[in-house]
């Protein structure tokens, strides 16, 4: 092991995944590293599953709500509406007395290369969604995170859904939030379902040429004096397109630094 994954190794164990054992550390940087991910973002969570052929707990890596919102908004997201909740229920539930919202719906608009805006909307209810106690434990009563944020967690799980349906493109594996607390089986069935129902994944983009950007540069700067236009705007438009660099996206974004400097001369 190299000295800078080691101590990257360190790092996460002791921060951003404290107490994670390092075999399951390492399935994390090698999934940042075949996914061109990084981990300091903690783009994936490590979530403890049921493996019922051998009787005991797996660590199973998989991506967080946060990287599919980072990857939406580089693909042209234009936007996620707040979370509707259905009517409250209360319900005794593995023994416990539970109220809780009865579905949410969110809704994801992308804007497309020809500028217009598809909406892409999700309901998904809370009794399918929910996650139980792990383990062995057969209680269907729900773990102790869904039992503290009944309406925050499924809309976490409605937001995920919206996203891969506006987005198939960033993948279908579903979230920790929607498997924890499941089992290995049932993580593989909802994969290979998910995988049959989603469209295949669509050819990488290629990065945006430099001499292009360059040319382009000064028609983006007009937009955004103008105001016709932002730089975050032009950022998912062109993002449809091809990808961009970090230097590019901060060369767009620093548009809106020279618009201000040019108004405050002006004034």
């Amino acid at each position: 092991m190299s000295l800078p994954e080691a101590e990257m190794m360190k790092v996460l164990q002791s921060s951003l995944y404290p107490g994670a054992a390092p075999d399951s550390i390492k399935m994390v940087l090698g999934y940042c590293k075949a996914a061109g991910l990084d981990p300091m973002q903690k783009p994936v969570h490590i979530v403890p599953m049921w493996d019922s052929k051998v009787k005991c707990l797996r660590d199973v890596i998989m991506p967080g709500i946060g990287l599919y919102r980072t990857q939406a908004a580089r693909s042209g997201c234009a936007g996620v509406t707040e979370p509707e909740f259905g009517p409250d229920v209360t319900e005794s539930i593995g023994g416990q007395q539970i109220t809780f919202p009865a579905w949410c719906r969110v809704t994801v608009k992308r804007r497309l290369q020809t500028g217009e805006v598809v909406e892409f909307t999700a309901k998904e209810f809370w009794k399918e969604n929910y996650a139980v106690k792990g383990g062995q434990d057969k209680s269907i009563a729900p773990n102790a995170m869904w039992l503290k944020r009944p309406y925050g967690q499924i809309a976490k799980c409605a937001e995920a859904q919206a996203l891969r349906k506006a987005f198939p493109e960033i993948g279908s594996e579903p979230t920790a939030d929607e498997m924890m607390g499941k089992t290995i089986n049932e993580f593989a069935e909802e994969a290979r379902t998910a995988l049959q129902a989603t469209p295949a994944p669509r050819p990488a983009l290629e990065f945006y040429p430099a001499d292009r950007f360059e040319a382009n540069l000064p028609k983006w700067r007009a937009m955004v004096e103008s105001g016709e236009k932002t730089p975050e705007v032009i950022e998912a438009t062109v993002s449809t397109r091809a990808q961009l660099t970090e230097e590019q996206r901060e060369a767009i974004h620093a548009l809106a630094s020279e618009h201000h400097v040019i108004e405050g001369d002006q004034a």
